[in-house]
């Protein structure tokens, strides 16, 4: 009797069980779907979006003593910045194939005009200078450009080809680091996954020529981010940690590059959690930890040192762009943030917010922060892909 009672409950049960697994499978499915989808997903901020006033002042909000004014308007997707021997601002202008350059920005006040440095490149993204000569980190490949009294380019020398293209993280970035050797970074081509190419996910160490390529760090979902740490005379980057495991986990990291160093992809997050998909018992054992950990989702991408005297002295260290999140419940990031370091180029407080305003209240995006640079004169520029902007802020005390 208990037997025959005891069917229909199982029944029951095994029903329950395949509708709510079914329903599962929808919607990792659908989340999968919109994974694949979200690089073509476009941010549209139109002029009336921009948070500017009337009288020309950005509505950023910021510490008390800086001020954000618009630098450069008008522009198609500007990524990532670097200022050249002169102290000219230069813009890697990815939604139209060209490198900018603007030539007032060695001194204050208004921008003036910009210049077309190079035109038709293949996605430019980032931009490193050395000894006059401009790197360019495309698609596919690094070129070098030299460029006349004028800005403009004489001529340009493909230094780096083949790199891998496709997948999510489509952006190549490229920084010449304190050793005079060339840096390249290449994201993965998934969230979370084994890659079949041993390009990606990694950073990548060449001679100035290009020759001499070697891997130097792998286990890097997507190294947006480079830049050299001026105390440590050491390569750091940012890493946008993997999406798909809730709001909060795992923390966005910066790290501190070392040659043959393992940052832990897809296998440990943060040197410290171990992929669920991916990962096994140890899998943490021996993987560099981060210099910073930060709130996931976030997406940092441009990373700047801070060392010039224009701002207070307790800005001295680093800023971070932090582009947005996508896909969290409540959306993050949107804002530049700031890392005390001390004297030995080591972190000695809080992430703290430096720039806000481009995610208000009722959480409508008005832009996203991509590059970072510091001008001659200290002040701090703030490339904007999604509003078409360069920022520049400045302390007035």
């Amino acid at each position: 009797m208990e037997k025959v009672q005891g069917q229909p409950k199982k029944s029951g049960q095994r029903r329950w069980w395949l509708i709510l697994s079914s329903i599962v499978l929808v919607l990792a499915i659908a989340g999968a779907i919109l994974y694949k989808q979200w690089p073509a997903i476009s941010y549209k901020v139109t002029g009336a979006q921009v948070p500017v006033n009337a009288a020309g002042t950005t509505l950023l909000q910021l510490p008390k003593g800086f001020q954000a004014e618009v630098f450069a308007s008008g522009l198609t997707s500007p990524r990532m910045l670097t200022i050249g021997p002169d102290g000219t601002l230069f813009a890697a202008e990815r939604g139209t194939g060209s490198i900018l350059a603007f030539p007032a920005s060695q001194h204050a006040g208004s921008p003036g005009e910009k210049v077309v440095v190079a035109s038709g490149l293949n996605d430019p993204t980032s931009l490193s200078f050395n000894d006059g000569e401009l790197y360019v980190g495309e698609a596919s490949q690094v070129s070098r450009l030299t460029l006349d009294q004028h800005y403009h380019m004489t001529n340009k020398q493909v230094i780096v080809s083949n790199l891998p293209t496709g997948g999510n993280h489509v952006t190549r970035t490229v920084l010449v680091g304190p050793d005079k050797m060339l840096y390249v970074s290449i994201g993965s081509t998934c969230n979370v996954c084994i890659e079949t190419n041993e390009q990606r996910a990694t950073v990548w160490q060449y001679n100035l020529d290009g020759t001499g390529g070697h891997l130097y760090a792998k286990g890097l979902r997507n190294a947006v981010g480079l830049a050299t740490n001026p105390w440590k005379q050491q390569v750091w980057a940012t890493n946008n940690g993997r999406d798909l495991l809730g709001d909060n986990i795992p923390p966005e990291t910066v790290y501190a590059l070392q040659s043959g160093g393992d940052y832990g992809w897809p296998r440990c997050h943060a040197g410290e959690l171990i992929d669920p998909d991916y990962g096994h018992a140890g899998d943490c054992t021996g993987i560099i930890k981060p210099v910073v950990k930060m709130q996931a989702h976030s997406a940092p991408l441009g990373l700047a040192f801070y060392t010039a005297k224009q701002f207070p002295n307790s800005y001295q260290g680093m800023f971070i762009a932090f582009h947005g999140s996508w896909n969290r419940s409540v959306p993050t990031g949107y804002k530049v943030v700031f890392v005390p370091l001390n004297a030995q180029g080591e972190v000695s407080g809080q992430v703290q917010d430096f720039a806000t305003g481009w995610l208000d209240s009722k959480m409508a995006q008005h832009g996203r922060p991509v590059g970072l640079a510091v001008g001659p004169d200290g002040s701090l520029y703030v490339s904007d892909d999604g509003a078409g902007i360069i920022y520049r802020i400045s302390y007035h005390g």
